[in-house]
């Protein structure tokens, strides 16, 4: 199945899921390829191994033909509309992982035996030799066998990759061990000490080096499986929201049980308290409370009745409604939604790291060096064993240990520091991100405020105690099973400890409830309510009542035997930590922008509250992905602070994406960086230590490349024997182990301290425009 579309004019947009990259290289490749084709535009994730094409002309079979000559696989990607079982990622994770284990357990023997066999030449005990061999087979052979693969499989396109370097070397190492070892050479270098031993070639056993470069490539390779399979997690998670089958009723007047892939358009189907509604539609008959926090992310239930829309995923919460399907399938919105969040993943940039980057020209130049240090030394009269030696030094300073530590290093020691401050690291593409974000856009439930309702204020009429209010309300709102109920009883058995029994409780949809309390009749709801039953709200209570709801508070009135006794004020509240946090945000020099579903006046009641700059209010999930690309096409690096199902389409588009951990699991999926605390104060810290992490990573990179540049020629003159070069190596990666270490000493920095990089950049360069407004 092919996700398919129209796009502009007679385009088609097609997704194909491409198998055999292991390298932004092997991205980059493809798509150069695909990009060639007539009436062709295609871009290649390498994190997400799918190609997004807009094809003209161009058939679905000849951009698959074309992949495969590349030297790669493809096949039609199948969009996440329904949820079921997918353990391709799992079963890749799993595999690595053990080859992965095996190769640590074996390597770790190995380089203690070699180190001893090298240094210490008396502790060698008859076939030493072979007992490395036998730990050294296993390892570049089995665990090493995805590496052989790809290589294989490039040569066969006449291309390279990393992975033809990884092979190359550990072969290479592997195969002139077993040379020295079945025709040990005789001569042996004139002098004496630590320079004659790694001179001599009856010592040059370089199985340690094999196994090393084995391991850590396997290590850095698991690292990736695991980030990919969480990237995937996400489109899942969004799927299970839906209904998995469906009530339909028939002409003849019964219901049947469907699977929801067989309900149509036009069908009337049930929908019971506590199930989720299946598909798009108009309501029928019925009233009820809806739980929609799953599309909108507010914690209000909404009131529908006959004749109101309804949408797939959203919960019933109490009447039985009749519904009649408008849209199912593909065509709901959480279809919609879900095909959101696939599109802002195939857009969003690869994670581009230097050492993929410049594979593409770095593996061949190693092979010509070494190919050309052979042939110099060939025909400048060395013996063979000498010319070998020096041409393999080059390919074993070459490899890449320390390119494959530089970044999972960085990055898993920054995990655990980003544990302890309060906040999770998934991806290197954060760390890019961070660099250059300008604008912090928050959501407001959930994010900046609590997600639950509480009462914020209370007033009484003339000569009614503040306790009664709360004591006949909240008796009866303790009947009711609605989230505004539920608040006011909680703050009822809070201020009054137990609340008395209520009698004759009726609730009225969409307008409150009633009972009998401690014999008054107590009318608890809306304004519309008490006009209904001929209450008349004195004029100080009705002017509270005005201005509450103008800040965007939920007001409840309550009544007893006909005379007016209170109001209640009820409002999500705002986290203590938000005005620091956006406090903190602007002294680094962002730009801030609160983005919500929820209506204008609360909205802006609650930016004014905490500082931010500017509002946009009252938009759908589609509508926050929207701006976020508005703002980008506007040249602005955003970062997006959400919690909710309907801020994962947002998340997953921006630049930066932080999901704080109380929201959903989806949320946190489709985000790179995961708030583990509920303290809006983690998300500069966020920033901070992500960007220190790129600097670290950056730095990694520098010297993992400049060693790798400055040792080559050594090695290509013959001053660096490969056993030297092999230790030289190590040496690298533990370099670059130890500058990972740094991340370790991180601490959350003054409001106007950044100890990585500036935290304002220069806001005057037009690369770096702060918007003033948001159109």
């Amino acid at each position: 199945m092919t996700v398919t579309e129209p796009q502009d004019g007679s385009d088609t947009f097609v997704q194909l899921v491409i198998g055999g990259m292991t390298c932004a290289a092997c991205a980059a490749r493809v798509e150069r390829k695909l990009n060639r084709m007539e009436g062709v535009s295609a871009s290649v994730n390498y994190a997400t191994e799918k190609a997004a094409i807009q094809a003209d002309g161009v058939t679905l079979e000849e951009l698959i033909r074309e992949v495969e000559r590349t030297g790669y696989s493809a096949e039609p990607y199948t969009p996440h509309t329904t949820a079921g079982p997918d353990d391709t990622d799992d079963r890749r994770v799993r595999t690595i992982g053990r080859r992965m284990v095996v190769a640590i357990a074996l390597a770790v023997v190995l380089m203690d035996l070699s180190m001893g066999m090298a240094f210490a030449p008396a502790w060698r005990f008859a076939g030493w030799q072979w007992v490395l061999i036998g730990l050294t087979l296993p390892m570049v052979t089995w665990c090493a066998w995805p590496f052989h693969r790809n290589a294989f499989r490039a040569a066969r396109h006449g291309t390279t990759s990393m992975d033809t370097l990884i092979s190359t070397g550990v072969i290479t190492s592997t195969c002139w061990s077993l040379y020295v070892i079945l025709f040990p050479v005789d001569a042996a270098p004139a002098g004496s000490g630590v320079w004659a031993l790694l001179s001599a070639p009856d010592s040059a056993l370089y199985l340690d080096v094999a196994g090393g470069v084995t391991m850590f490539a396997l290590a850095g390779r698991f690292l990736e499986a695991r980030a990919r399979r969480s990237s995937g997690a996400v489109l899942r998670r969004l799927a299970e929201l839906g209904a998995k089958d469906v009530s339909v009723l028939r002409a003849d007047g019964n219901e049947y049980r469907i699977d929801v892939a067989d309900l149509r358009a036009g069908d009337l189907f049930v929908v019971r308290p506590g199930e989720s509604i299946a598909a798009d539609g108009l309501i029928e008959s019925g009233q009820s409370t809806i739980d929609t926090s799953a599309m909108t992310g507010e914690p209000v239930p909404a009131e529908v009745g006959e004749g109101d829309a309804v949408t797939g995923a959203t919960v019933n919460l109490s009447g039985r409604l009749m519904v009649r399907a408008t849209r199912v399938g593909a065509g709901t919105q959480l279809a919609a939604l879900i095909r959101l969040v696939e599109h802002a993943q195939a857009d969003k940039a690869a994670v581009q790291r230097l050492a993929d980057r410049i594979c593409g020209w770095f593996v061949p130049a190693v092979f010509v060096l070494s190919a050309l240090t052979l042939a110099g030394w060939l025909l400048s009269g060395a013996q063979a064993h000498e010319a070998v030696t020096a041409a393999l030094a080059v390919l074993i300073i070459a490899c890449p240990c320390a390119l494959g530590l530089a970044i999972p290093t960085a990055l898993q020691v920054a995990s655990g520091t980003g544990a302890r401050l309060g906040v999770f690291i998934k991806s290197h593409q954060a760390m890019e991100s961070a660099r250059t974000v300008d604008t912090v856009v928050l959501d407001k439930t959930g994010t900046l405020t609590h997600g639950r309702m509480s009462v914020v204020d209370l007033t009484t009429a003339e000569g009614v105690r503040p306790d009664d209010v709360l004591r006949y309300v909240g008796a009866v709102e303790n009947a009711s099973e609605h989230a505004i109920a539920a608040a006011i009883a909680d703050r009822a058995r809070a201020e009054c400890g137990e609340l008395p029994p209520v009698d004759a409780f009726t609730a009225l949809a969409g307008l409150g409830a009633r009972g009998t309390v401690e014999d008054r009749r107590i009318l608890v709801g809306s304004a519309r309510l008490l006009d209904r039953e001929g209450v008349t709200v004195p004029p100080p209570l009705d002017r509270a009542r005005a201005g509450w709801e103008s800040e965007g508070r939920t007001v409840v009135l309550a009544a007893a035997d006909g005379a007016v006794l209170g109001a209640l004020a009820l409002a999500d509240t705002i986290k203590p930590s938000a005005a620091d946090a956006v406090a903190r945000l602007h002294a680094m020099g962002l730009r801030t922008l609160l983005l919500t579903g929820d209506n204008a006046a609360t909205a802006h009641a609650v930016a004014a509250r905490v500082g931010i700059d500017d509002v946009i209010a009252e938009v759908l999930p589609a509508d926050k992905a929207a701006v976020i690309t508005r703002l980008q096409a506007d040249g602005h690096r955003v970062a997006m602070v959400g919690d909710g199902i309907n801020d994962a389409p947002a998340l997953a588009r921006a630049d930066l994406g932080l999901a704080v951990v109380e929201g959903t699991d989806v949320a946190m999926a489709a985000a790179d960086l995961i708030l583990i605390r509920d303290d809006l104060d983690v998300v500069p810290t966020a920033i901070t230590l992500a960007r220190g992490t790129l600097a670290t990573i950056r730095g990694n990179l520098v010297w993992a490349f400049g060693y790798n540049l400055a040792a080559l020629p050594l090695a290509a003159a013959g001053l660096l024997n490969p056993l030297i070069a092999g230790a030289a190596m190590a040496l690298s990666s533990v370099f670059v182990v130890s500058n990972s270490l740094r991340l370790r000493r991180f601490a959350p920095p003054p409001a106007t301290t950044d100890p990585f990089t500036p935290y304002v950049e220069d806001l005057d360069d037009p690369r770096h425009p702060v918007p003033s407004t948001i159109a």
